[in-house]
C-alpha cells in the first residue's frame, strides 16, 4: 500500500507545480504536530500542501501526501497506513480531503497521540473538526483560507508583489497606498471590476473561458458531497440548500425576512436556520450579525452574503450593485477584523471604525457627526479625508 501511495504522490507532483505561495503559507507554524488548513473547494488548499512537501523533500523529510478520497481506500484502516509509513521511517503525513474519511477525528487523535509524526490535513469545515467526536480541539491548530485577495489576485495577474496592510493602516494613509499602487496600476478600477466577476478563485487563470461553469459544479460538490460526508444533511434534501443559495442570491441584503426565506425555499423556519449554518459552515455565505456589547449573541443574523463576489455572479441573474459592494466588503474584512452590522452606516469593524458603502457621489449624510465613521467608494482610484477606495480594502490580505 505504502509504494501504491508513492507512486501516486510523485505523479500528483508533476500536476502540482504552482510556485505562488497564498497569504497564509507564511502564517502557518509547520512546527505544530497537528495542522488544519480547512476552506471552500477550490480555494488552493491541495497546492499548499504540495508547496510544503516540496519544501520539505528539499530538506530531506520524509513525507507522504494522501487525498482521502482515493477510491482504493475505501476500507482500508488509515492506522495500519501511518504505522507502515513510520516504521519506513517516515516524519511527515500531509492528508487532503480528510472529511471524505468515515470518522476521522477518532483516527486523527489516535495518530496524534501514538505516533510521534507531524500532520498537515485540509478539511471544509472547521466546525466538523472542532464539534468532533473525539476531542481535537486541544490538539489541532487550525488555519482558514480564503480564496484570493484582490491583492493576491493582482499579484498572480501582473506578476508582481504588494504588501498586504490592516484596515487601521488603510485609514490613516490610503491617499498615499492609492498613489503608490496607482503609479505601477493606473487601470486598478477596471481590474476590480474584473476582480469582482471572476477572480476569487484561483482556478480562474486555469479555466477562464469555463469558470463559471466549474465554479457552479465546485459548489454542487461542496453541497453534494463534502456537506453530506461530514453528516450535516442527508442527500435526499440538497436541493433544499442548493434552493436556500438561489433565494439569498435574489434576496437584497437589507431585507432578511426569514419566514418568505423559508417560504421561497421550500423549507420548514425551524430548518432554515440549519441550512443557514451548514452552508456558512461549508463558505457559501457570510453570516453578519447585528454590533452587540458583551459576550450576548443575536440567535439568527442581522444580514446574510452569498460568501464572495463571484458567487453573485455565477449564481444571480441581476447583481445589486449594492449587494456586491457589502459582499466584497464583508469577504475581505471578515477574516481578520470582527465585523457587524451598524444601526447607522453598513458596517462597524472591531467595533471601533463606522463604515457607509457607495459610489464616489455617496455624502456622510448617514454617518455625519459619528468618530470614526467612512465613506468607501467604489469607483474612485483615491479619495480624499475620510472618503476611502473600496478596492484598497482587498488588500488585507
Amino acid at each position: 500500500m505504502l509504494k501504491k501511495l508513492f507512486t501516486y504522490q510523485n505523479r500528483l507532483k508533476r500536476a502540482h507545480t504552482i510556485t505562488y505561495k497564498r497569504y497564509l503559507y507564511s502564517e502557518i507554524n509547520f512546527d505544530d504536530k497537528m495542522v488544519a488548513v480547512f476552506g471552500a473547494r477550490g480555494v488552493g488548499k491541495t497546492t499548499l500542501l504540495f508547496q510544503y512537501l516540496k519544501e520539505l523533500e528539499e530538506e530531506n523529510k520524509k513525507a507522504l501526501y494522501i487525498s482521502m478520497d482515493y477510491p482504493f481506500l475505501s476500507g482500508v484502516d488509515l492506522i495500519e497506513i501511518v504505522e507502515e509509513f513510520v516504521e519506513d521511517g517516515g516524519e511527515y503525513l500531509l492528508l487532503d480531503e480528510i472529511h471524505r474519511y468515515n470518522d476521522f477525528s477518532s483516527y486523527l487523535k489516535s495518530i496524534y497521540d501514538l505516533y510521534e509524526i507531524k500532520v498537515i490535513f485540509t478539511g471544509s469545515s472547521a466546525t466538523s473538526i472542532l464539534n468532533a467526536k473525539s476531542d481535537l480541539s486541544r490538539r489541532v491548530t487550525l488555519y482558514n483560507l480564503n480564496g484570493f485577495s484582490f491583492r493576491e489576485y493582482l499579484e498572480i495577474k501582473y506578476k508582481t508583489t504588494y504588501e498586504a496592510t490592516t484596515v487601521e493602516d488603510i485609514i490613516k494613509n490610503h491617499i498615499d497606498m492609492s498613489k503608490f499602487i496607482l503609479r505601477s496600476n493606473s487601470d486598478i478600477l477596471n481590474d476590480f471590476k474584473a476582480y469582482l466577476k471572476t477572480g476569487y478563485y484561483p482556478f480562474y487563470f486555469d479555466k477562464q473561458t469555463s469558470y463559471y461553469q466549474n465554479l457552479l459544479n465546485t459548489i454542487n460538490l461542496t453541497i453534494d458531497i463534502d456537506l453530506t460526508s461530514l453528516g450535516l444533511i442527508e442527500q435526499k434534501y440538497t436541493y433544499k440548500l442548493k434552493k436556500l443559495l438561489e433565494v439569498v442570491c435574489e434576496s437584497k441584503s437589507f431585507e432578511v425576512n426569514y419566514t418568505k426565506i423559508a417560504a421561497a425555499a421550500e423549507i420548514s423556519r425551524a430548518k432554515l436556520y440549519d441550512y443557514i449554518e451548514f452552508l456558512n459552515d461549508g463558505q457559501m455565505l457570510i453570516l453578519v450579525d447585528e454590533y452587540v456589547k458583551g459576550i450576548k449573541k443575536t440567535n439568527k443574523p442581522a444580514k446574510i452574503y452569498l460568501n464572495n463576489t463571484n458567487l453573485l455572479f455565477a449564481y444571480c441573474d441581476n447583481c445589486e450593485l449594492g449587494t456586491i459592494r457589502e459582499t466584497f466588503f464583508a469577504n475581505q474584512v471578515s477574516l481578520k477584523n470582527r465585523l457587524n452590522i451598524a444601526k447607522q452606516g453598513d458596517f462597524l469593524v472591531d467595533a471601533k471604525y463606522l463604515f457607509e458603502i457607495g459610489s464616489k457621489s455617496k455624502t456622510f449624510k448617514q454617518i455625519k457627526d459619528i468618530s470614526e465613521s467612512f465613506v468607501l467608494a467604489d469607483d474612485t482610484g483615491i479619495g480624499s479625508g475620510n472618503k476611502i477606495p473600496l478596492w484598497l480594502f482587498g488588500f488585507l490580505y
